[in-house]
């Protein structure tokens, strides 16, 4: 796992930095809805949606970035210059609403390819923005030599036990809602999302299905090679899930018999995006829809009498892009 923020416990990501992160945001973050699937998905199956794509921001990511910034705060360790992120726009769309909601300063690099909607919402929470190169991996760079030259606190859109760990208060509440879930399916990208699900449940049987587009699959391609590796970008869903190389501490976590690792095609993921819409009026952005893609194509079938819950993660997109 990459180094830890100043003053967390540098020991693997588990339950109890989730329930910390979990106290940490009380009150800050939009409670997490719960829905039941239609019924026809799977013939006896049952299967919940959590819809956290109704959180500030549009996703996910404002539980991540309020827990990073409630941290350092309490702690006396904000800088003066604020926080620097790197993003395909989610993660710097929550960096930039927590600075603003803190009264702090957000500066987020995004690639020049970044949807425009995502960039005029981040100026809009009153972030620096600065477009740099063609994918993550560029404005990540960019960056780090600003947070270098400035003082201001690095963040990481996924490779942060303080996001991810943030991230991972979806599953408290999803359980705490519903108790007999066994099986957790969620989106991922560079596995911030996936490590704060993973580290919550670590303690119980609970399953986690990990999924993501077949031309973006930094976790699998590192779970077949035995080691993160970078892998290339090239999916729908690429502006949320578009991590060249998985964290460390997704890859830890992943090595728990728990977790099934799948690939979607992008077909499959803008057949489930259109199938939210037209049956569910539910408008997801192609990552958003990633995790609910397994299971409406059948890459994973759940068993008999198995309670499925599916995280639809986002929802930062131009809802005409669903009929498109």
């Amino acid at each position: 796992m990459s180094a830890p923020a100043a003053g967390l416990d540098p020991s693997p990501l588990g339950p109890s930095d989730v329930k910390a992160a979990q106290d940490r945001i009380a009150g800050r973050v939009r409670p997490l809805a719960v829905a039941p699937a239609d019924t026809d998905l799977h013939p006896g199956r049952r299967v919940t949606f959590a819809l956290e794509y109704m959180q500030h921001t549009g996703s996910f990511k404002a539980r991540g970035a309020a827990n990073l910034a409630g941290f350092h705060l309490r702690g006396g360790t904000m800088p003066e210059a604020g926080i620097a992120i790197a993003s395909g726009g989610n993660a710097g769309l929550a960096c930039a609403w927590a600075a603003r909601a803190t009264q702090t300063r957000a500066t987020v690099f995004v690639p020049e390819t970044a949807p425009a909607f995502k960039v005029a919402k981040l100026r809009g929470y009153g972030a620096d923005v600065r477009l740099v190169g063609t994918e993550y991996a560029h404005a990540l760079a960019a960056s780090i030599e600003f947070a270098r030259e400035s003082g201001a606190l690095l963040s990481h859109a996924y490779d942060n036990p303080l996001i991810a760990a943030g991230a991972g208060t979806i599953a408290t509440e999803l359980l705490g809602q519903v108790p007999d879930v066994d099986t957790i399916v969620v989106s991922v990208g560079g596995g911030g999302l996936f490590s704060g699900i993973a580290a919550a449940v670590a303690d119980s049987p609970i399953r986690v299905v990990a999924v993501e587009p077949e031309n973006c699959r930094a976790l699998n391609a590192s779970l077949e090679a035995g080691r993160p590796v970078d892998v290339a970008v090239d999916s729908v869903a690429a502006d949320a899930l578009g991590a060249r190389r998985v964290s460390r501490m997704a890859f830890d976590l992943a090595q728990s018999p728990n977790v099934t690792s799948l690939l979607v095609t992008d077909d499959a993921i803008m057949q489930a995006r259109r199938d939210l819409w037209d049956r569910r009026r539910v408008v997801v952005e192609p990552g958003g829809a990633t995790a609910f893609a397994a299971l409406s194509q059948g890459v994973y079938v759940p068993e008999e009498d198995e309670h499925v819950a599916v995280i639809l993660c986002g929802a930062n997109t131009d809802p005409a892009s669903v009929l498109a």
